[in-house]
């Protein structure tokens, strides 16, 4: 794997593991509805698998090379 390819990837991870702490922090003081966000978070990858299946499907079917 190319280097820049890993520094990207760490990159991306770290700054996942801020948002999750955060979103976390922020759920035990209070101060946001833990359920209200997963919920969001959950509709929201639905909506991007059902997308990425669709456009999957298209891709194989539709614009299948000979």
């Amino acid at each position: 794997m190319d280097i820049t390819a890993k520094k990207i990837t760490s990159y991306v991870l770290a700054l996942l593991v801020v948002v999750v702490t955060s979103i976390a922090l922020l759920a035990i003081w209070d101060i946001i509805s833990l359920e209200y966000v997963v919920k969001k978070i959950m509709s929201s990858l639905l909506v991007i698998f059902a997308a990425s299946v669709v456009t999957l499907f298209i891709f194989n079917v539709v614009v299948k090379d000979n």
